[in-house]
């Protein structure tokens, strides 16, 4: 045992990473010729200097600006976002305490819920500003809660003219809602050739993503929106494209990202490549884009719970927020029944910075839809969706999401288990 123990300790040395192969990484990242560098510094400085561009957004972002192109470009919103800044001023939105002694009656009292292993409560995908206030006036009317994470999975062309994009943004802000964009340049437009339903399934193994210069694109777009709309986090599912999210950060723009289920990350060993590089390319002070990590639907607690170890021991956990589906779609991406609610409850009392995610209602109640929710409708253009007649079936596939927030809400509760549901409405 004390041999095989030396082996070990042996073995251990011989992964360790010489500090002169840094000295490598460096010389390339500042090589003056390195084009694959010099393509990424010359798009930065379309938008000006690192403190320029984020000058920027941090005026762009100012709900005042935000509001005044609602203004402009959909005037009819601006009711609608005055009445839900009234009703969160108001307090027409349960708190925290009154929700708990609406499941837990006067016990509640006596539980010491601990804040720091709560829950994010997220939904996705929130296509449209409608959609909001639908569910801002559903948890009003039932005294529920509206959660603290919006995900989009919507052409941002079609939303900048519409001026959802704009209305989205407001409304984040008065509810005190981290909200995540997926940018156009995502390979969905024809350049990934592995992107043809069932007869090209097999590609899907070979080639996802953003091929040749869409990575560039990609950055490009994010410029844009950045620092015209103050979309700070944006979805992320190619390794090309994560890597420019850590190189622009480390310039010195401000970002955020969340690393999409589309990354595929379905074992601790695939985690830990990405949790590496995360740290290798942090700026000095340690801070990281890299804010949401979103698990592939495949993986188990012991996956997870293995990646937390490394999550922590990397100076990652309070910065690296670990993402899972409790829900999904009925349609078109997981076999169905998938419901991890329960999964997350073993894992919510010891392992901190976890986000439940809700891309689907229950599976109880999706089965008896007549349209139950479909990913593939995230790339539906939405006057299709109108002349299609399924407006509606899209709103009530988000608000069962928002019940299957709910329901995991009242779960993590009945279990004295703590949650964070929109910050500025739930106290």
């Amino acid at each position: 045992m004390e041999l095989r123990e030396e082996l070990r300790e042996e073995l251990r040395e011989q992964i360790h990473i010489s500090p002169d192969r840094l000295d490598a990484l460096n010389a390339v990242l500042v090589d003056a010729e390195m084009q694959v560098i010099n393509d990424v510094l010359a798009i930065v400085a379309k938008y000006g200097t690192p403190a320029e561009i984020n000058a920027k957004a941090e005026q762009a972002m100012q709900l005042s600006t935000l509001l005044q192109q609602v203004e402009q470009i959909r005037p009819d919103y601006i009711p609608q976002l005055h009445w839900l800044k009234e009703q969160a001023e108001n307090q027409a939105f349960i708190s925290i305490a009154d929700y708990r002694h609406q499941i837990l009656a006067d016990a509640a009292a006596n539980i010491n819920f601990a804040d720091a292993f709560a829950v994010t409560l997220e939904i996705s995908a929130c296509q449209y500003f409608p959609w909001i206030i639908a569910a801002a006036e559903q948890v009003i009317a039932r005294q529920e809660l509206l959660p603290a994470r919006f995900i989009q999975v919507r052409n941002m062309k079609e939303q900048e003219a519409d001026g959802d994009l704009v209305a989205i943004l407001a409304a984040m802000q008065l509810i005190g809602a981290s909200f995540v964009a997926t940018l156009d340049t995502k390979g969905t437009d024809g350049s990934n050739i592995h992107l043809n339903g069932p007869s090209t399934i097999t590609g899907y193994f070979g080639g996802v993503g953003q091929p040749n210069a869409h990575a560039l694109q990609w950055l490009d777009e994010y410029l844009y929106y950045y620092t015209r709309y103050g979309v700070q986090q944006v979805l992320n599912l190619n390794p090309g494209t994560v890597l420019l999210g850590y190189l622009l950060h480390r310039l010195g723009v401000n970002i955020e990202f969340k690393i999409s289920v589309f990354m595929g990350n379905d074992n601790p060993y695939s985690a830990l490549w990405t949790l590496l590089t995360a740290k290798l390319f942090a700026r000095d002070d340690g801070s990281t884009p890299l804010v949401g990590f979103n698990w592939s639907n495949s993986v188990d607690n012991d996956t997870i719970e293995r990646t937390a170890q490394v999550r922590q021991a990397l100076g990652l956990e309070q910065q690296v927020r670990f993402e899972h589906h409790i829900t999904e779609t009925w349609k078109s991406i997981v076999r169905q029944p998938y419901n991890r609610r329960d999964e997350l409850l073993a894992l919510a009392d010891h392992i901190p910075n976890i986000s439940a995610k809700h891309e689907g209602g229950d599976p109880a109640i999706e089965r008896t839809r007549e349209h139950p929710s479909d990913i593939l409708d995230y790339f539906r253009d939405k006057s299709e969706i109108i002349a299609a007649g399924d407006w509606q079936h899209l709103t009530l596939n988000f608000l069962d999401k928002l019940d299957a927030v709910n329901q995991t809400a009242q779960a993590l509760t009945k279990r004295g288990l703590a949650f964070v549901a929109a910050r500025k409405l739930h106290r």
